[in-house]
């Protein structure tokens, strides 16, 4: 009997931790401007997007004016920079966890 109730605990133990594995999202460095101005895609305003393997999607959690001003001449409607961010893909948007804008390259 103990042995049975052993077993039990121990895939109990890999079949949580297996469902946890599932939920992790990795951090990856993506482009990020404004979809309207640097992406072509279709809004009725500048709105944050990122660009992953070369598609283009709105950003869900964190918006264009969060990080400085659009159109100064490193805003996101005049260049398209670096950000480290944590998300998944939904109904064709970003919906990040983590938004991180990188420093402009030299």
């Amino acid at each position: 009997m103990k042995k049975i109730v052993t077993l039990l605990l121990f895939f109990t133990a890999l079949l949580v931790n297996a469902q946890e594995k599932k939920n992790v999202q990795k951090t990856q460095i993506v482009e990020a401007s404004c979809g309207q101005c640097q992406f072509g895609m279709k809004s009725g305003g500048c709105d944050l997007a990122v660009r992953i393997d070369g598609k283009s999607y709105f950003v869900e959690g964190t918006k264009i004016d969060e990080h400085g001003d659009a159109h100064a001449k490193d805003g996101f409607c005049e260049v398209i920079r670096k950000a480290e961010v944590v998300g998944e893909i939904k109904n064709n948007r970003f919906v990040g966890s983590y938004f991180k804008l990188l420093p402009m390259e030299q």
